[in-house]
């Protein structure tokens, strides 16, 4: 339909803790993402992308309203979304599009019971969730709710089963209005009460021969047991990934459908810190970040629907695990500059023909991908919960972050003092494993990066605060 072509569909394909080194076309040696690779070849692949919130419920604040989340009150997990913020899929449904959400919510603080309607952030034409989905399942089987708060029960691997349930939607739906589908899956996020990651049945054999990862060579932390699990998991959401557009391509739909691939934060897998995120390294906040679609086609002749079936397993097989993908080697759009997913909300919005508010933070990505945007950030403003009340700001080069003594990182939004916590020089240790914030020869480093620190404080509504040097 010309209407459709006018405002696209769009698939948001959300993963949970996923670091961005675990694409190929992010440089992982072993075949885990041949159809995001794929994606990437045929689309927009941003090589520097970060969270701005490394804990899962202010992350997902964040890009349901293109805010920061201490403007939102959401600046811990456990809290639930504001009635009073106007959000995403509200502005979507206002001009015209059908909104739906599946699989992990966790912007309810309703634990195992269903969410209702008023706390669905606006997703009102289809809804399948559960708020917290590592409680009402596991690695295989569990449940979900309905729109009528009903518990859908599901068996078999979660992916799997969630991507039955977006291809049941799409296969379903009357297409009288372009859709915004937001699907958020749990993997590669650990499984809590299980305490480790749960890929596919066979994930730690077929992933052993793991290549280590640069920040967590000669460390301790717990990946030397779990990252061929976690792998397996990333491999199974690229396979449902390769499934939803292989689905899209055949309902005709795949011309007219924005795809968004991306991650709410990574894992440094108990090498930071006592847990997996919640701290300003690379591992916690950087991101995969790939859109392929209209608007964010590849210049390379590489057609965005899917032209041929998924890649299979034996297929990657037969090609050998070392050898890199076909799509990766194909090409694509890859953009440079630093970008967050604060940007997202704004970029969502600008796909459909609906202009951002003055009050959402972030910027429209067609603005790079087309050549027209000026004065592009060059750095990302990150806030950090729950392990600290702390704050950071990534630039090309340098790390630098600062934590609130004495505080509560659960209890506490922000603080009017901090300390300089970590600096890192990114171009000369890529791996974050010298910290120089008391380095006395960087002290003017210091002193401008806390200045441009403060900026970016302000910008997202906080009063500028006192930052005083590591001692």
């Amino acid at each position: 339909m010309s209407r459709s072509r006018r405002r696209p569909n769009i698939l948001f394909f959300f993963s949970d803790q996923q670091r961005w080194d675990t694409a190929g076309c992010y440089g992982q040696p072993l075949p885990v993402t041949p159809n995001l690779d794929r994606t990437a070849a045929e689309g927009v692949r941003f090589e520097h992308a970060f969270t701005c919130q490394p804990v899962c419920g202010p992350a997902r604040a964040c890009l349901q309203t293109g805010k920061y989340a201490t403007e939102i009150g959401c600046f811990r997990n456990g809290i639930a979304l504001p009635r009073s913020e106007v959000t995403v899929p509200q502005r979507l449904s206002a001009a015209g599009y059908e909104v739906g959400y599946i699989g992990k919510w966790h912007l309810a603080s309703t634990g195992t019971r269903p969410v209702p309607p008023e706390l669905r952030g606006g997703y009102k034409d289809y809804w399948l969730a559960s708020d917290v989905l590592e409680f009402t399942s596991h690695g295989y089987d569990g449940y979900m709710y309905d729109a009528e708060m009903r518990r859908v029960d599901f068996k078999g691997y979660r992916v799997d089963c969630q991507t039955d349930f977006v291809l049941d939607y799409l296969r379903t739906r009357d297409r009288r209005r372009p859709f915004f589908l937001f699907v958020s899956y749990l993997e590669p996020h650990h499984q809590n009460d299980h305490n480790r990651y749960e890929g596919p049945i066979g994930s730690k054999e077929e992933f052993r021969d793991f290549v280590v990862p640069g920040d967590l060579e000669g460390t301790r932390g717990d990946w030397r047991e779990n990252y061929p699990d976690y792998l397996g998991c990333c491999h199974s959401l690229d396979a449902n990934l390769g499934r939803l557009r292989a689905e899209l391509d055949l309902l005709g739909l795949a011309d007219d459908t924005l795809v968004i691939y991306t991650s709410d934060h990574g894992s440094h897998f108990r090498t930071r810190n006592g847990e997996y995120k919640r701290a300003c390294h690379e591992a916690c906040i950087r991101v995969p970040l790939v859109l392929c679609g209209p608007g964010f086609r590849s210049t390379a002749p590489n057609r965005c629907p899917m032209s041929r079936p998924p890649i299979t397993l034996d297929e990657m097989i037969a090609a050998g695990k070392d050898a890199p993908p076909a799509e990766a080697a194909a090409g694509g759009k890859v953009i440079r500059e630093l970008v967050s997913l604060i940007d997202l909300p704004s970029t969502v919005l600008a796909a459909a023909g609906v202009d951002p508010p003055a009050g959402m933070r972030g910027r429209p990505l067609q603005g790079l991908v087309e050549g027209r945007a000026r004065n592009w950030p060059d750095d990302v403003f990150l806030q950090i919960s729950e392990s600290q009340v702390g704050r950071a700001i990534r630039t090309r080069q340098w790390k630098y972050s600062v934590v609130a003594p004495g505080l509560g990182g659960s209890k506490v939004a922000a603080a009017e003092r901090y300390v300089e916590q970590y600096l890192y020089d990114l171009a000369k240790d890529p791996h974050e494993r010298r910290n120089l914030v008391k380095d006395a020869s960087l002290a003017d480093v210091r002193r401008l990066l806390a200045e441009r620190l403060k900026r970016r404080m302000a910008e997202a509504g906080e009063k500028p605060p006192v930052i005083a040097p590591a001692t």
